[in-house]
């Protein structure tokens, strides 16, 4: 039997060109790296713009033709590399003569470009908005040079040249506009772009009336970004650019945080605000590598699982949790298990386990396993653990429900090698904690040592300490267990829910457990920056700790 070829695939040119000719108003946005281009494509926009302003702000340099053309292939190449949809590259005023723009096109082609606007001033080129009505334009005929050389040098047909017009910047009115933009069309010129420095799309608008679409038309709204699309549409503009956008969110951003952590001395209260490191591993293609070296090299790593319990109503929120449990209070707009398995999937802990008891239909999330303990109002937490025990896995974390941490405290527990590690806050307790307190006595107390010494947890304990013996810190409800620290746990569940006081056993009363029978509990110490949620009070500390606050 014979088969039908499969399609050929469609170029990036030509998702371009048909963007270009669409009835309906299509939109690209600026990007200037590989990281950035990969954000834009993923926001869902069906092109890129290259910048020349982004490209050559990323390098550290003005947007004067400082870069070379070259070094800004160089960057194209990488972007092109890691993104299917379409690149439109700034290409300034083509980087010199016509010979240059003929060598620049075949250069674009080669790496998958789909086309390159060009604008009608002379090199070395200034940006527009950096006194653009003083900027001298290039001589029409000389312009329309440039143009049909590069469309005599493309390779592939369906390669885009864009002609930016820029007679409005530089004063010259609208007929100037007019001429210029239908010299360029005449040229072979696939797109008239038309630009505007009036914080109104006035002049935009009246261009588009008279141009009357004769060739699709491109506009960047720099100045006038509030107008309504609708006003583009109604002026048959085929083309939205956003034009430096991306970068001027990462500056903004940069700067927040780098002023943050000079001022503080340390990146706590910022680490949540920021991208994880594991999502820029994302971006980075860290998945198809993993999957590659499993396919090619044999490498397997556990994942890592999660239970959280959260079965208590928290009767000391009083009226606030009268149908719902405190797991689903709202801190900061966003429920409290919401705000957990949102931190876990932050470190790609992605199978996540709730053990719920109290109106256990109202947690209503995505992405978790609900298992309900049946049981809650008369049993406590180990009884709870115990109901989700199918869930258990070779690698898991276990944590109460009502916490709320710095992001750098899970990613600390997760690379433990231990069997079982343990959380340990060891900043003095300034005031009588609002839940049970669990002070954690360890085999020695925390130095803050920059290489942290083996510690091992001696016992949990709710009671006053004997005079002059001082707890090391305080459980904070959080722990790990991976390889034989599973199968340790479930032994000591087994063993312990065969007590008559079973009901009534915590998580404590489990660690002690593991220790009194010779286990090895691994302590990992903090210094602050957590908080659970057991009163009104600290309900209102919450949302200030959502917004940057210290916590504990």
């Amino acid at each position: 039997m014979n088969h039908p070829d499969p399609a050929p695939a469609v170029s990036k040119s030509l998702r371009l060109r048909r963007l270009l000719d669409s009835p309906r108003l299509e939109s690209l946005m600026e990007a200037h790296n590989g990281m950035s281009a990969r954000i834009v494509e993923e926001a869902g926009f069906a092109g890129i713009w290259a910048s020349g302003l982004t490209l050559s702000a990323q390098f550290g340099v003005r947007d004067n033709n400082e870069a070379s053309w070259t070094q800004v292939v160089e960057m194209l190449e990488f972007m092109a590399d890691v993104t299917d949809i379409p690149i439109l590259l700034d290409g300034d005023t083509g980087y010199g003569n016509f010979n240059n723009l003929r060598r620049l096109v075949k250069k674009l082609g080669q790496r998958g470009i789909a086309g390159v606007c060009i604008e009608d001033k002379l090199f070395p080129k200034t940006n527009s908005f950096i006194a653009g009505e003083r900027q001298a334009l290039a001589d029409i005929e000389e312009f329309c040079g440039k143009i049909k050389a590069g469309k005599d040098s493309q390779e592939d047909p369906d390669f885009c040249i864009v002609a930016r017009v820029e007679a409005l910047i530089a004063g010259h009115g609208l007929a100037e506009a007019l001429k210029r933009a239908e010299a360029y069309h005449a040229a072979g010129a696939d797109a008239i772009l038309i630009h505007s420095k009036l914080p109104r799309p006035d002049e935009i608008v009246a261009f588009a009336r008279e141009w009357a679409g004769r060739a699709p038309l491109v506009i960047v709204p720099t100045k006038y970004y509030s107008t309504p699309l609708t006003v583009y549409r109604e002026a048959r503009v085929s083309l939205v650019i956003w034009a430096n956008h991306m970068l001027r969110a990462a500056v903004e951003a940069m700067q927040a945080a780098a002023c943050s952590i000079h001022d503080s001395g340390t990146p706590v209260h910022v680490e949540d605000h920021i991208a994880s490191v594991e999502e820029v591993f994302r971006l980075q293609g860290a998945a198809e590598l993993a999957a590659a070296e499993r396919r090619y090299a044999g490498a397997q790593r556990p994942d890592t699982s999660a239970v959280i319990l959260a079965a208590t109503r928290g009767q000391a929120l009083a009226d606030l949790t009268e149908g719902r449990p405190k797991g689903m209070l709202s801190v900061g707009g966003k429920p409290l298990l919401r705000r957990l398995a949102d931190e876990l999937k932050k470190q790609a802990v992605n199978d996540i386990t709730v053990v719920a008891g109290y109106r256990a239909d109202t947690v209503d999330l995505a992405g978790i396993t609900l298992v309900v303990n049946e049981d809650h109002a008369e049993s406590g937490e180990l009884w709870s653990l115990a109901c989700a025990a199918s869930r258990f896995t070779a690698d898991m974390v276990l944590l109460y429900g009502d916490l709320l941490f710095r992001g750098y405290i899970l990613r600390d527990l997760l690379d433990s090698d231990a069997e079982v590690t343990v959380v340990v806050d060891s900043a003095p307790i300034l005031a009588p904690p609002s839940g049970s307190p669990d002070l954690a006595y360890c085999s020695r107390p925390d130095d803050r040592s920059l290489l942290a010494p083996d510690i091992r947890l001696l016992r949990i304990s709710s009671e006053r300490p004997p005079k002059g013996v001082a707890p090391s810190g305080r459980f904070i409800g959080m722990l790990r267990v991976r390889g034989a620290g599973r199968d340790w746990l479930t032994d000591a569940l087994a063993t312990l829910r065969g007590r008559p006081e079973s009901l009534q056993l915590s998580l404590p009363d489990l660690l002690n457990h593991l220790v009194a029978l010779g286990r090895p509990v691994q302590v990992l110490y903090i210094h602050g920056h957590w908080l659970d949620v057991n009163s009104l009070a600290d309900l209102e500390r919450a949302g200030d700790f959502t917004r940057g606050g210290s916590g504990k």
